[in-house]
């Protein structure tokens, strides 16, 4: 699972290695789901000759942005299950259209258990070069009216992975973005979606680096009343987010609200239970 990482956002690395064009060139930060960075799909026209050619947006990394759906299940959709991304009410419109991306990245962060608590691992190629995460995307009319996109990234089963089988809390699943080679890029936005995962979902075997990055400590902050649902910020501080429901089977409690005294019905996402859905 990736739930924070740092962009690509050097336009001339986008160039080098990605083969993209950004005027936007920003200094490297982190993002957190919900965050904006960019993301590389297929230009919906091609060229003029037909040829497709590979174009580069800012998205949402979290498949489904607060301005849709303010709901606690739609906060851990920023890592979609290789495994099922073709089945799940989220993902598997996005899937069956072929709306797959490259989400170019510098490094990933994930929790490190080994010392008997929580700590942030900064993850990187060996060689210095960013790493191409396979995505699925969609678009969204925003607020005004104008499109805006969002993605999530894929992730496979890690657990014999020989580096990053260290990852996340002990007991839990151990689980990896899914890493193209870069002459996969094109065979990733191109091929059949028929044969999409079994090509390219997989193990990624090259060197990878890693070293503690901890989150600089947040200042105190005047007490606040206590929210029913898991906070964000609670999220990507301390706990995997595969206890907080991104790749569970079972449900989040429903969260109920008050008006003037009275308990509301929890409103419902529609269908059955978050593990339907993500």
């Amino acid at each position: 699972m990736c739930a924070n990482y740092i962009p690509v956002t050097s336009a001339e690395r986008l160039l080098q290695f990605f083969g993209v064009v950004r005027g936007v060139d920003e200094p490297e930060r982190d993002v957190f789901p919900a965050g904006r960075a960019p993301f590389i799909r297929l230009a919906p026209d091609g060229t003029e000759s037909g040829e497709l050619i590979r174009t580069v947006a800012d998205g949402i990394f979290r498949f489904v942005p607060d301005f849709i759906a303010k709901v606690d299940w739609a906060r851990h959709t920023y890592n979609a299950r290789a495994e099922t991304v073709d089945t799940k009410t989220t993902y598997k419109k996005a899937w069956a259209a072929g709306h797959r991306c490259i989400i170019p990245t510098e490094a990933i962060y994930e929790p490190n258990y080994e010392s008997g608590q929580s700590v942030r691992w900064r993850i990187r190629k060996g060689n210095g070069e960013p790493i191409g995460v396979a995505g699925i995307y969609r678009s969204y009319q925003g607020p005004g009216g104008r499109e805006m996109f969002a993605f999530s990234m894929l992730t496979v089963n890690a657990d014999d992975h020989p580096f990053m089988r260290q990852f996340h809390a002990p007991g839990d699943e151990k689980r990896m973005v899914v890493i193209l080679e870069p002459e996969d890029f094109e065979g990733w936005l191109t091929c059949p979606v028929s044969e999409a995962k079994a090509r390219y979902c997989q193990q990624w075997h090259g060197e990878l680096v890693g070293e503690p990055v901890p989150l600089p400590k947040r200042p105190k902050r005047t007490a606040t009343p206590r929210s029913d649902s898991t906070s964000l910020l609670d999220l990507i501080a301390g706990d995997d987010e595969l206890r907080s429901g991104a790749g569970m089977s079972g449900a989040v409690g429903p969260i109920q609200k008050t008006k003037r005294g009275k308990t509301l019905p929890p409103k419902e996402p529609g269908i059955g239970t978050t593990g339907d859905l993500f």
